[in-house]
């Protein structure tokens, strides 16, 4: 029997898929080889039976303490309840990943308001927040000791106050290993290997958007304002400070960063697993504004002797717009070396002025009809080497519902939707409905109308329901 210590990282995850997580796999690569434990991701989907999932869990830590980390779980209250019952029998649970930190702690103000989220610290041992490898000197120390001498953690001290230490800095050389076959899936109350089809390399840290702060004029939502309108006017809008786009949670968590170095660029790519002939399996390339930087993607993988397949690319339109100079010599490249550029997907998320400044994404509808007329532009020129479609694998943002829906407003976008054929390749299968974090910028928008007009909006785990207000009692 092994005897190593172990960790597990649980994260939420899709039913059916198989690409990687960047985040947590590279946690358990820095804690697996940098440490005496051994550690895995175990990805978790909604279906997964949770009574099958403890008991490989039981099975899989037989004889060694239980030390599990929760990483990306996307609101999920059955993985935050999974959390408490664990830590109630004895496991270590740290929560980790974006917004641990704010996640732990609760929302602003939650001692004093009721309804407001009280926070995850009494279903975790503690939080840790920023870079993974802060977690190295925690796991030889044990964790029976005062955490309040360690990097980025966020803990209950013994009076049952939160306390919380700053982080530390984002390092290249933590930032340069991944392994890729250290994520396994639930199956027969066991855990089993996952092949991986798409991985990520990290080429940047945050958004350049979420770089400036900004004030803001946020509309009320549009049933609000037809409720006050039909008894008193009033105010139609709140102002808050934001960096980024005012729903981003993870904006509001890493800001803008910078660009990680080229060599843990390059070593990041040599992780990646190779496919049957050779060539490494398609990766999403972690960066807001990739254009600029992506034919030396390209140079850097021919100097290691890397043989690319795909890159997928997230990006913003102004930022699709800014880059289309350079794309077309970069796509001329990528012909020649035989590797396929996916926009993956582009975060249109509106085709409505007045969504998209409310928003606070910092592009215009007319930016967004310019970047997909540039878009279909470019298809037939590199049909085989160039790809954007739902049918390729793209999936761009469309958020809505948003609380700033009206009828005219409904019509004047399905009217554009109709006009420029975006249900034919732009459109996802299913729009995702606006969701607000308790740690975004709008839900300053949400306490702000909530003092303002004396309304309670819904707390739904992390996030905040604006779809539903009631009065006080």
């Amino acid at each position: 029997m092994n005897s190593k210590k172990k960790v597990v990282i649980l994260t939420g995850y899709f039913k059916e898929e198989s690409y990687g997580l960047l985040g947590p796999q590279m946690a358990a690569t820095i804690i697996s080889e940098n440490s005496e434990y051994d550690a895995i991701v175990v990805a978790v989907t909604n279906e997964d039976d949770k009574m099958d999932l403890k008991t490989a869990l039981d099975n899989h830590f037989s004889g060694t303490r239980m030390v599990i980390g929760f990483s990306t779980l996307g609101g999920r209250p059955d993985l935050f309840d999974l959390a408490g019952e664990l830590k109630d029998k004895g496991a270590v649970t740290i929560l980790a990943g974006p917004q641990a930190n704010v996640d732990f702690k609760g929302e602003i103000g939650c001692e004093s308001v009721e309804h407001r989220f009280k926070g995850l610290s009494d279903r975790f041992t503690f939080a840790l927040h920023g870079p993974a490898q802060q977690i190295l000197p925690i796991l030889e120390a044990g964790f029976d000791v005062d955490l309040s001498g360690f990097d980025g953690v966020v803990y209950r001290d013994r009076s049952g106050k939160i306390k919380e230490t700053p982080h530390t800095l984002w390092e290249d050389k933590w930032l340069s290993r991944v392994d890729w076959a250290n994520i396994y899936r639930l199956k027969d109350k066991a855990f089993v290997p996952m092949p991986i089809t798409c991985g990520q390399v990290l080429q940047q840290i945050g958004c350049p958007h979420a770089a400036k702060e900004r004030k803001l004029q946020i509309d009320y939502p549009a049933g609000l304002i037809d409720d006050r309108m039909a008894n008193e006017t009033g105010p139609q809008s709140a102002t808050i400070v934001q960096k980024g786009c005012s729903f981003c949670d993870v904006a509001q968590d890493k800001g803008y960063l910078g660009a990680v170095g080229e060599e843990a660029v390059k070593s990041q790519m040599k992780c990646l697993p190779k496919l049957s002939d050779g060539s490494r399996v398609n990766f999403e390339l972690i960066n807001e504004s990739p254009l600029p930087k992506l034919e030396r993607v390209m140079e850097m993988a021919d100097q290691s002797g890397i043989e690319l397949s795909q890159i997928n690319l997230t990006m913003r339109a102004d930022y699709f717009l800014k880059g289309l100079g350079t794309l077309e010599k970069t796509l001329e490249s990528a012909r020649q070396k035989n590797i396929r550029i996916l926009l993956a997907s582009i975060g249109f998320e509106s085709f409505d002025d007045t969504i998209l400044r409310n928003l606070n994404k910092g592009v215009t509808l007319q930016m967004n009809l310019d970047t997909i007329r540039a878009i279909r532009d470019l298809k037939p020129k590199f049909p085989y080497h160039f790809g954007y479609l739902k049918e390729e694998g793209a999936n761009h943002g469309f958020i809505h519902p948003t609380p700033w829906d009206t009828p005219e407003i409904s019509k004047e976008m399905n009217r554009k939707i109709v006009m420029y054929q975006l249900a034919m390749d732009i459109l996802p299968n299913h729009s995702t409905p606006l969701i607000i974090h308790h740690a975004s910028g709008l839900a300053n928008w949400i306490r702000q109308m909530e003092e303002n007009e004396n309304i309670r909006f819904e707390r739904v785990g992390t996030t905040i329901g604006w779809w539903q207000h009631t009065g006080f009692a």
